[in-house]
């Protein structure tokens, strides 16, 4: 059976991610939406390309925070709101291809800290590699604040 996230905290989800304009001038668009788990790919644009045409590790670190930040949000009451308390990044490889993809996942949800995950993969004629791997923590707060 396939969990599905409650409707009202998908909705927060999608306003909120819709709200994010690095995301829109990135291209980005939330793929997947689940318990503990939510994607976001976006283009490898020219605007978002280092000095040798690779994604850069702006873009590939974005797009994994926001999946990350996303997946603990899925898990926290409704009327929290989420911060990154830290986030590390391992780069493995060169982000070049179509588009990136950015599988956000809860590794441990607590009462006031949640560590997460990202895995960020680039696509080139539909297959993938893995380019990064994040850790991070991230914090619930009241909306506002």
């Amino acid at each position: 059976m396939i969990e599905t996230v409650d409707a009202a905290i998908a909705a927060k989800i999608r306003d909120s991610f819709a709200r994010q304009s690095l995301m829109a001038t990135f291209g980005a668009a939330l793929a997947e939406v689940a318990p503990g788990r939510v994607v976001i790919a976006a283009p490898i644009l020219d605007l978002a390309c280092q000095q040798h045409g690779f994604g850069h590790a702006g873009l590939t670190f974005a797009l994994g925070d926001s999946a990350a930040g996303y997946a603990a949000l899925t898990l926290m009451p409704l009327p929290a709101e989420v911060l990154t308390v830290e986030m590390k990044i391992n780069l493995i490889a060169p982000a070049s291809g179509e588009r990136l993809i950015a599988t956000g996942r809860v590794a441990k949800a607590g009462r006031r800290l949640t560590v997460v995950t990202a895995e960020v993969e680039a696509e080139v004629a539909g297959a993938r590699r893995t380019v990064a791997l994040l850790q991070g923590t991230m914090l619930p707060v009241e909306p506002g604040a």
